[in-house]
């Protein structure tokens, strides 16, 4: 059953995830946001027009911790989390200096994203990004434009996005952080070994993720 409340902040597995925003300049072929109705295994992330603050994310967080530990907190929600930069650093800053007290158990810091965050920004965000989380997931999904193209309907102003991409994951894959991965789901068309290929050719390693549909919900 979904929650009736809009949740910024969720459980999943071993780690505390966090919804900033649900909007995304992709609308990507198998996105499970529209199949799923904006539920996520009970928690209903449609923030419903209201794009929760830095403060608000950090209490609810601050609940979580207190709450039970986990191994990783991950900008993972309906949205892509680098549309909201200002926020994604404060949080993921204010994280790292909660860690250094030592009052909670080790926990990583890991941001997935469609790999869009320089050209949505109009500049280079990676050495921010750096300052706020350990771990970058890049959703790559393609090993060519024309294919990435027709898998992410980019919206106007980012059809020219794949190099964009692969320009952000050598950035990411030089800037000294603990990982960075390029993923491909599966059963899209997409070619895993030539994916894999092509994120090893930009320093990244590699992931293929599972294609989620409706009944898995």
């Amino acid at each position: 059953m979904t929650s009736s409340q809009p949740k910024s902040v969720y459980r999943f597995a071993e780690g505390v995830y966090l919804n900033i925003t649900n909007r995304c300049p992709n609308l990507c072929t198998f996105c499970i946001k529209t199949k799923w109705e904006m539920d996520f295994h009970g928690n209903n992330l449609n923030l419903q027009g209201h794009e929760p603050t830095a403060q608000e994310v950090q209490a609810a967080l601050q609940q979580e911790m207190d709450a039970a530990p986990f191994k990783e907190v991950v900008f993972c929600g309906y949205g892509e989390s680098t549309m909201r930069l200002d926020v994604l650093l404060s949080v993921g800053q204010w994280l790292k200096q909660v860690r250094t007290t030592g009052k909670y158990p080790v926990f990583k810091i890991r941001l997935n994203t469609n790999g869009l965050g320089n050209l949505i920004n109009r500049r280079d965000i990676v050495p921010d990004l750096k300052t706020a989380v350990d771990i970058v997931n890049v959703s790559l999904n393609a090993e060519n434009e024309t294919l990435w193209r027709q898998l992410m309907c980019p919206a106007p102003g980012y059809e020219n996005g794949f190099s964009s991409v692969l320009e952000f994951i050598q950035k990411c894959a030089t800037a000294g952080f603990d990982r960075v991965t390029a993923s491909c789901v599966e059963n899209t068309g997409a070619n895993p070994q030539a994916v894999k290929a092509l994120a090893a050719q930009y320093g990244a390693s590699f992931k293929e993720r599972e294609f989620l549909d409706e009944a898995e919900r």
